[in-house]
């Protein structure tokens, strides 16, 4: 069996999900998938999951509510060990590059990080990643029965409902009280688009000019077209745009239907973040800016002169 870890929001599961049942129906034809489901109250996410996988693990449990990787870490392990799985798939969010390496210690198992694509040769399991900024790529090859890989968000294309749902079970979990106290401030983003799962995505770089450009310009073009705002790693480390909007190689991996770069080069590592958007729609000033090799439409102009414009027209 394959193990696919679920993540989800809101009740729904996440577009990562459906990317990691893929990638378990490429690597292994012929194995069941099974979809483990953790939390509580997940009902709705047990259903959703049922409808792209062979079968489904629900752990559904108070003790689940809130995520730990402590506990999340000992229960993916436990479940993934009682059903022999010899693959444990981890989305590479923040939360699954934390728990993957509890999941991969406890199973005496090699940790694939970060992976975009995965092949099995008999008992030799393969894997690539990007490397050096994405200028290259890196083979892994492992011989081992069990193996824990964290798969690159946006690489895989989101699994299909199948005609037959999968098989439903109750899992029950033991877990020791995690040792970790965590003490947070919640903010509520329910209003935000979440820059994995948008259609659109309107991005900024330093071309913007600054944190109040963004706030001018590029959150209000978002909002206009429902999309989510999306930045370059320069315009996080200089404190315009938090680190959860960064796309590229640290950052974060999207491939959606419209991509609209504004003020912004086209460095390698930008690019490795956003090149499988169906639809990439470039400003900016510099006539000769890379962005331009790899877009399909071009604007070259002052972002503050095109975006207002732009915003008018949308706006009726």
């Amino acid at each position: 069996m394959i193990l696919v870890v679920a993540s989800y929001a809101k009740g729904r599961l996440s577009k990562a999900t459906y990317e990691l049942v893929t990638a378990a129906r490429q690597v292994g034809s012929e194995d069941a998938v099974g979809v483990l489901v953790l939390g509580s109250g997940m009902d709705a996410v047990a259903a959703e999951a049922a409808g792209i996988a062979d079968q489904v693990l629900v752990v559904d449990d108070a003790a689940f509510a809130r995520y730990s990787p402590e506990v999340w870490g000992e229960a993916v392990a436990t479940v993934a060990a009682e059903g022999e799985a010899w693959l444990v798939l981890i989305a590479a969010s923040r939360s699954g590059r934390e728990y993957s390496p509890r999941v991969a210690v406890r199973l005496n198992a090699p940790l694939l990080e970060d992976v975009i694509s995965l092949s099995r040769d008999g008992g030799n399991i393969s894997a690539q990643r990007y490397s050096f900024l994405a200028r290259a790529t890196e083979t892994l090859m492992v011989e081992t029965p069990v193996v824990v890989a964290t798969v690159k968000p946006g690489i895989f294309a989101a699994a299909t409902s199948g005609e037959t749902p999968g098989e439903q079970f109750e899992v029950e979990q033991r877990v020791a009280a995690s040792r970790v106290k965590t003490f947070e401030e919640r903010v509520d983003a329910s209003s935000a688009v979440s820059l994995t799962e948008a259609e659109i995505v309107v991005a900024g770089g330093r071309g913007v000019g600054s944190a109040e450009g963004f706030e001018r310009f590029i959150v209000p073009l978002a909002e206009a077209l429902g999309a989510a705002v999306g930045a370059t790693r320069a315009v996080v480390d200089a404190g315009w745009r938090p680190y959860t909007e960064q796309v590229g190689q640290t950052g974060k991996t999207v491939q959606p239907k419209v991509y609209i770069a504004v003020g912004i080069s086209g460095a390698t590592q930008h690019l490795s973040g956003m090149n499988k958007s169906k639809v990439v729609i470039a400003i900016n000033k510099d006539a000769d800016a890379p962005i331009f090799k790899i877009a399909d439409y071009g604007v070259v102009g002052d972002v503050d002169r095109i975006l207002p414009a732009l915003l008018e027209k949308i706006r009726g």
